[in-house]
């Protein structure tokens, strides 16, 4: 008896430590991914290759003084950079999230967008571990909604009086759509989100059939406790979903209908969620993950314009 519950023990207790390692790769694998690029200068030229003419367009702001960047000092102590661009007589301001592994230089072909075409002032800041932003991990927008909320204040600051508009895409959409159940100041007044995920739970269960055909239990279980042990959240509470169902901002929804990391049908769950406020909806169709912008520029901007210029009163 005495070697069966020894032998029991053991067993379970090497159970547990193969998947408290497993639950620690998958958090590294998961929250510390090698970034798209390691430079500014790097990541200019693949941006231009994608969207022609986006690095003159930087380096003209750059050399007429009009393109700037900034850092903070977040909750946590960590160093946080953003670029940002004034605009004349702008008619709002807009802060720009970016998606998981990109950066601010990401979202760059939105912030020509509103500034040259909606004359917005243009706030992009670089979330944590990304770009020139410290931090030991990626947080998938739920801590990120935090550092965002300090450049909505730095924002107001610098150009106070001004409507503000929230703009993400993926990782970036999840974050302002997280931000948006929070207590924010009366001058955010809308908020679009670009095919974001409904929970960091959800998006990783997804990707966890689809890259490694495991289902959720134990290991997202396992790798859920272990990102709260290392980094202080888990990925149930990382919802942007329940965000929205509190949220009484006007909200735009855009997700392309061939997206399948982030799978199409999460945006018609966030959509239905949002009980309260103004909601609009537009499907890019034959757009895959991000590529919304890409595929259909005109008609995105379109979308994008009939919904600020109101909340701005322009």
């Amino acid at each position: 008896m005495r070697k069966t519950l020894i032998w029991t023990t053991s067993v379970l207790a090497v159970i547990l430590v193969l998947l408290f390692a497993a639950g620690w790769y998958m958090t590294d694998f998961s929250l510390k991914p090698k970034l798209k690029a390691k430079t500014d200068a790097e990541y200019v030229k693949k941006m231009d290759k994608i969207y022609p003419g986006l690095g003159n367009w930087i380096d003209s702001l750059r050399t007429a003084g009009v393109l700037r960047d900034t850092t903070i000092v977040n909750h946590a102590g960590r160093t946080l950079r953003a670029f940002y661009a004034t605009a004349d007589n702008a008619a709002g301001t807009v802060v720009l999230s970016h998606g998981y592994t990109d950066g601010a230089i990401g979202m760059m072909m939105l912030g020509r967008e509103y500034r040259d075409r909606l004359n917005f002032n243009i706030m992009l800041p670089d979330h944590e571990y990304h770009g020139l932003s410290v931090g030991p991990a990626v947080n998938m927008g739920w801590k990120d909604r935090i550092n965002l909320e300090r450049w909505i204040d730095i924002a107001d600051a610098k150009w106070p009086g001004k409507a503000i508009i929230l703009h993400g895409i993926s990782m970036g959409a999840a974050t302002v759509m997280m931000c948006s159940g929070d207590p924010l100041p009366e001058s955010v007044h809308g908020i679009v989100e670009d095919c974001g995920y409904t929970s960091v739970w959800d998006e990783f269960a997804g990707q966890l059939k689809e890259q490694f055909g495991l289902p959720t239990f134990p290991i997202l279980n396992t790798s859920s406790f272990v990102c709260r042990l290392r980094y202080g959240w888990g990925f149930k509470e990382a919802s942007a979903l329940k965000q929205v169902e509190k949220s009484t901002l006007p909200m735009l929804f855009i997700h392309g209908d061939q997206d399948t990391f982030v799978p199409f049908p999460m945006v018609y769950q966030l959509y239905d969620a949002k009980k309260q406020g103004a909601k609009t909806l537009y499907v890019s169709e034959g757009s895959v993950h991000a590529r919304s912008y890409l595929n259909k520029p005109e008609e995105y901007m379109e979308q994008v314009e009939n919904f600020v210029l109101p909340l701005v009163g322009e």
